[in-house]
């Protein structure tokens, strides 16, 4: 049985596990719609996408709030993306809103009845969320190992969505050492664009539940938009998450692998349908419509571990320490020198950011190139 996550005094759960009937409204899943910034920057296109959601069955819309230089460095290069290889650096400076648009879709939104929600990726941007007074916040996956963002948004009180994506045991761990259990949910994540379902290994939201003593649900990043979720409420997920869009042919970042309204409404009612029934049921209904031996795939051994569609980004969308700028052999590294970024595939991964207060004042042993990980070696 999954726990509760609590946000403003509304209970969401997998439901009344093993009792027939379908649950109360506060025992369901919170379905996310995950619009991120598939908006464009355009007012008219977010308050479209909030409409289809909730339409959709979603209860709650989540945006990301984007400034480039909190996530990249300009020297990043070519991104490959659902959509195609991009530049990504640029295509993020592009979406950069005030944050007065953020404040207009939180009210947006809710006058709808959804919550809002909404990913920072920085100090900035935290800072800037927080002061629009949200009822919770998300940390993605490739943030989950920024220590001093983990830090400061666990400062805030406030319910915290943590995806556990291109992540090993050891860096959640770190992350939560920062939170009250009961003040959590661990979304498990595979962080492919789009995920193979049977890498998602989804007992493994019982191990994470179990070890942490956290809430748990999931991120998914596969096409489908029932198999994954709805087995994912069965193992005890509080929390569906997944990419919404009006049409996989628009231009947004994630559109090629989000569900258009219809389908998304398909999840929905699959999430909602699961969370009625015992999870033998679920199991049992899934494995005679798509094969037991999917389902058994897809439900996996429970260890958490890197899934093979996600290994060879591990400590390169995660965060690391890069120098903003060209540091000279022998010069004295300080604070305003270094970023913690994402690497992605051109540059050279830097050390984990929990380093960082350890690094300023140290000397460069060489030339470390703008943009490029500071390394131990570098100093």
């Amino acid at each position: 049985m999954g726990k509760d996550f609590i946000i403003d005094e509304t209970v969401y759960s997998s439901g009344n596990r093993g009792k027939r009937g379908f649950p109360k409204k506060r025992d369901l899943p919170l379905i996310i719609a995950e619009l991120g910034t598939s908006h464009g920057a355009d007012p008219v296109k977010a308050r479209e996408l909030v409409d289809a959601a909730a339409l959709a069955g979603a209860g709650c819309v989540k945006f990301q709030m984007v400034y480039a230089d909190e996530i990249l460095h300009p020297n990043t290069g070519v991104v490959s993306l659902p959509g195609g290889p991009v530049r990504l650096y640029d295509t993020f400076k592009s979406l950069e809103v005030p944050p007065s648009f953020y404040a207009d879709m939180k009210a947006y939104t809710e006058s709808k009845g959804l919550l809002f929600l909404c990913t920072p990726f920085g100090p900035r941007s935290a800072r800037e969320l927080w002061e629009l007074k949200p009822k919770a916040i998300k940390i993605a996956s490739p943030e989950l190992n920024y220590t001093a963002l983990v830090k400061q948004i666990a400062g805030y009180g406030l319910p915290v969505l943590l995806s556990t994506g291109v992540s090993q045991l050891g860096d959640i761990e770190e992350a939560l050492a920062f939170f009250p259990p009961e003040g959590v949910c661990l979304l498990h994540c595979v962080t492919a664009y789009p995920a193979p379902e049977r890498d998602y290994n989804l007992r493994t939201l019982e191990s994470l539940s179990g070890v942490f003593g956290t809430a748990v649900g999931i991120s998914d990043h596969s096409t489908d938009p029932e198999l994954t979720p709805a087995l994912a409420v069965a193992m005890g997920a509080a929390v569906v998450e997944k990419h919404f869009c009006m049409s996989r042919d628009d231009p947004g970042l994630d559109d090629p692998i989000a569900l258009p309204p219809a389908s998304f409404a398909r999840m929905a009612r699959a999430v909602n349908r699961a969370a009625a029934m015992s999870r033998e049921e679920v199991i049992a209904a899934y494995s005679r419509e798509r094969g037991e031996d999917l389902v058994r795939a897809v439900l996996g051994d429970g260890i958490k571990r890197l899934a093979p569609s996600e290994k060879a980004n591990y400590e390169r969308t995660n965060r690391s320490i890069h120098a903003l700028w060209d540091i000279a052999e022998g010069e004295v590294i300080e604070a305003g020198m270094m970023g913690i970024l994402r690497t992605e595939k051109v540059l050279r991964p830097g050390l984990p950011p929990s380093w960082a207060e350890r690094i300023i004042g140290r000397k460069a042993r060489r030339f470390i190139p703008a943009g490029e990980g500071i390394r131990f070696e570098d100093c």
